[in-house]
């Protein structure tokens, strides 16, 4: 198991969100509203074509994350 940031997962990946940055703080506001917290597991579903953004797997949603999002969001590979 590695720690790495989101935008550095590939697809297919499953991972658990160890952190995410404090800064700034109305798109860690946002994240948290869209289940993007601390503990919980996350599913790299896809990558546009130019890579940007990211379909991921969160619960029951799926969600697109930019990589300027997921600079922020520390995780842990499983």
């Amino acid at each position: 198991m590695s720690q790495t940031l989101l935008s550095n997962t590939v697809s297919g990946d499953r991972c658990i969100v160890l952190e995410i940055a404090s800064e700034p703080p109305e798109l860690r506001s946002r994240l948290y509203s869209l289940g993007v917290i601390p503990g919980s597991t996350l599913e790299i579903l896809r990558f546009a074509p130019l890579g940007d953004p990211m379909q991921v797997k969160v619960g029951g949603s799926s969600i697109s994350i930019r990589k300027a999002e997921a600079n922020i969001i520390q995780v842990e590979i499983q």
